[in-house]
């Protein structure tokens, strides 16, 4: 089982595989939507993209006004709050079974065969 790396014939004589890794991007899958950091930020304003959202939001900031206030304002937003958690929770779920299924994928060996 011997190794063999293949570059591009541009004319170039790579003298470091390193210097050759640099120029040229990885080639795995990648089809997550999030990282740790932007979970949170990209998940709500693609929540806030529905309608649905948007109409429970609605009546959460008309219910801060004392003059239309129906219920407790705490009780309003429950409904937004339980919504906003079942959707981040099951796209959290959706996310790393893509990460996991991901770095099944691109940890795969492969076979090269030489014509």
């Amino acid at each position: 089982n011997t190794r063999r790396i293949v570059l591009p014939d541009n004319g170039r004589q790579w003298k470091d595989w390193k210097q050759a890794s640099t120029v040229y991007s990885r080639n795995r899958i990648h089809t997550t939507k999030y990282t740790w950091f932007t979970f949170l930020p990209r998940n709500l304003l693609r929540q806030f993209h529905r309608l649905g959202i948007l109409y429970f939001f609605f009546l959460v900031v008309l219910n801060w006004f004392p003059q239309v206030e129906v219920f407790h304002r705490e009780i309003t937003m429950l409904p937004l709050v339980m919504v906003l958690l079942a959707s981040m929770i099951k796209d959290a779920v959706e996310d790393y079974r893509k990460y996991r299924y991901d770095k099944t994928i691109n940890f795969t060996k492969t076979r090269v065969y030489d014509r």
